[in-house]
């Protein structure tokens, strides 16, 4: 005799596990790796001469550096919560993080012009965040 397999095979059992997270502390202490999405904003901000994707391409990648703007604004806001309410730093990010917020909620395009856009957003709030980091607490940059 002969084994035949069943008609549908059973489905594996999850190991997931959901977090109710809602002051994001777990997202704090696990930042992206930002190279890959320093090397897409330089790729992307190097880009000349006609559009040669297809518009949902470019709305990929629209949407993975709008995932990644999101994600730094999110870090330069923690970052900027930790320093003195009249502190010039904390200032100068709460401008970054209003124009960040402005530009995130315009309409996503698949265009060049539109992932270029949000590269500079990305490498922009990076920027904020490095400077937030580096700068010692007394100093306003």
């Amino acid at each position: 005799m002969s084994e035949t397999a069943p008609a549908s095979p059973a489905a594996p059992h999850s190991t997931a596990t959901i977090l109710y997270d809602p002051e994001g502390l777990i997202e704090a202490q696990l930042p992206i790796d930002r190279a890959p999405y320093e090397c897409l904003v330089k790729a992307v901000l190097a880009w000349t001469g006609p559009d040669t994707l297809q518009e949902r391409d470019y709305e990929q990648i629209a949407l993975q550096l709008t995932a990644c703007a999101r994600a730094a604004a999110a870090d330069v806001r923690r970052r900027a919560d930790q320093l003195p309410a009249d502190s010039g730093r904390r200032a100068l990010a709460d401008v970054v993080l209003r124009d960040a917020e402005a530009r995130l909620s315009a309409t996503l395009e698949g265009t060049v012009r539109c992932v270029q856009h949000r590269a500079r957003l990305v490498r922009a709030l990076y920027e904020r965040l490095d400077r937030l980091e580096a700068a010692p607490a007394d100093r306003v940059t």
